[in-house]
């Protein structure tokens, strides 16, 4: 996947977690709009890891395509 892809893939995640959080606003949240934040949740950490590791291998003179998404269990544990 190319970056401009994972840009992409990014902006899509945004603006349906965005949708998904005030989408609801003065209604209750179904079960599966609940389920379906915490899966676009876990998609965006892995998405924006995914691009900084390969930013961290560019700088380093590594090979990108060596990177993989990392499971949600790794990534959603990180700080930002």
């Amino acid at each position: 996947m190319e970056d401009r892809e994972l840009h992409k893939r990014i902006a899509k995640l945004v603006a349906e977690e965005r949708e998904l959080e005030e989408g609801h606003i003065g209604t209750r949240v179904t079960t599966e709009q609940e389920q379906r934040l915490r899966e676009v949740r876990a998609a965006l950490d892995q998405s924006w890891d995914l691009l900084r590791q390969r930013r961290a291998r560019r700088e380093f003179k590594q090979d990108i395509a060596t990177t993989s998404a990392r499971p949600p269990e790794i990534v959603e544990g990180y700080e930002q």
